[in-house]
């Protein structure tokens, strides 16, 4: 009785010792509009780590993530057959997402234990879930890192060590860069306040990407009129075509 006592105590205690400190947080914007001469966007994020005690011993980090929405990919993979490169092999992943970036105090691996990650899906690879994969493909994980590769190369997807500043063990900072290239959605942002490799607090909140003017008037149209956009669409080419040509008869000889 008195060991369960005491061991009810101890909890008690951690519990209390992770209370005490929360993430306070802010933004440079909390939402995203993407117009005809959007060229990117990069957001602030910026907080403080709240407290009503002094901080309990044990290094702190912090780790912010950005998640655009999620999306099922097919990835190929290419083989030489017959003198020619040609599809080979298909993966589809079930949710990607659109947009991925991971900024930390230090390196990932220094701050964020496996189990950590399995239950909270930080690392870019955790985040892509690909379920039902054919039997046939042993190699599956380097779908995956396929996948993550291309992004990266896009500048869709980040893993930025030692982007995060922590200033007294109080004060953060980090800027996370958006392309143009973005999906319009909700992105997720969550914020992980680490010590000694155990989330002591989850911030989480969502940023929305939105079109406006132009750009949202014939993403409307092609999604919700397509009959009209392909006529819109089709009136403008003649239309350049036309200009192309009379221009070119004004030339002198």
């Amino acid at each position: 009785m008195m060991r369960a006592v005491a061991l009810l105590l101890v909890l008690l205690a951690a519990l209390s010792a992770a209370a005490e400190e929360r993430v306070v947080v802010g933004l440079s914007e909390d939402a995203i509009a993407i117009s005809t001469d959007f060229t990117g966007s990069e957001l602030l994020i910026f907080g403080a780590i709240k407290r009503a005690a002094p901080p309990p011993p044990g290094r702190l980090d912090v780790i912010v993530t950005l998640a655009g929405p999620s999306e099922r990919v097919v990835v190929r993979r290419k083989a030489r057959k017959y003198g020619i490169w040609v599809n080979d092999q298909a993966v589809e992943v079930d949710a990607a997402p659109s947009f991925y970036a991971v900024a930390t105090t230090r390196l990932i691996g220094d701050i964020l234990p496996d189990t950590q990650d399995l239950r909270h899906r930080i690392t870019t690879e955790r985040m892509i879930r690909a379920v039902g994969l054919p039997d046939d493909i042993l190699d599956r994980d380097a779908f995956i890192e396929a996948l993550v590769r291309l992004r990266e190369a896009e500048g869709l997807y980040g893993t930025f060590p030692g982007a995060v500043t922590l200033r007294e063990a109080t004060l953060f900072r980090t800027d996370i860069a958006m392309p143009a290239n973005l999906v319009e959605g909700a992105y997720a942002l969550r914020i992980f306040l680490m010590r000694d490799g155990e989330v002591v607090d989850l911030y989480e909140t969502d940023i929305a990407v939105e079109k406006v003017g132009l750009e949202r008037w014939l993403y409307t149209l092609a999604h919700e009129r397509p009959f009209r956009y392909a006529l819109l669409s089709l009136f403008i080419a003649i239309a350049a075509g036309w200009l192309a040509s009379a221009a070119f008869r004004l030339l002198p000889g």
